[in-house]
């Protein structure tokens, strides 16, 4: 199941009691390995580990120096705060199934298309307008739909 975009200024909605900052809102995964636990302690199950660094988590709830994530994907779980970045990064809409989405060469659907990425492919983001993202990573540079990403809520904008 694929967890849905949050409406504007959702991730505004409370703030957490450890870290001081909204939740939910995005980060992260720091390292190659990461231990997504059954609860918010070591003594708890290690419920699956993601393998791939850079990909975009919702934080969903805090206790102490513990954040339950939400991936893509739905799934929820609980991670050591060390685990993640505040790097920011994106999912080209794990939902999207009309074919490849256009990565233009500027914040304008009538510009030259750079690129045409499938589903699912990641790529981090500096700055978002609340419509466009700059999106990119090894091979790929240039603007995409801020609605067609899982990493950044709609209307969200970074700088």
């Amino acid at each position: 199941m694929l967890a849905a975009p949050l409406a504007a200024g959702a991730q505004e909605a409370a703030v957490g009691r450890t870290s001081g900052l909204p939740v939910p809102r995005f980060l992260s995964l720091k390292a190659d390995k990461t231990n997504v636990r059954a609860g918010p302690t070591k003594d708890h199950a290690v419920a699956w580990v993601f393998t791939r660094a850079g990909l975009p988590v919702e934080v969903t709830a805090e206790f102490e120096t513990w954040r339950r994530i939400r991936d893509a994907d739905g799934a929820e779980g609980w991670v050591y705060h060390s685990m993640l970045s505040g790097r920011r990064t994106a999912l080209v809409g794990p939902w999207l199934k009309d074919g490849p989405t256009p990565l233009h060469a500027s914040p304008d659907a009538d510009s030259a298309v750079r690129a045409r990425l499938e589903p699912g492919v990641l790529g981090k983001l500096d700055k978002c307008d609340g419509k466009w993202c700059h999106f990119f990573d090894d091979g790929f540079d240039g603007f995409i739909e801020q609605e067609k990403l899982w990493g950044v809520y709609p209307g969200e904008k970074l700088e």
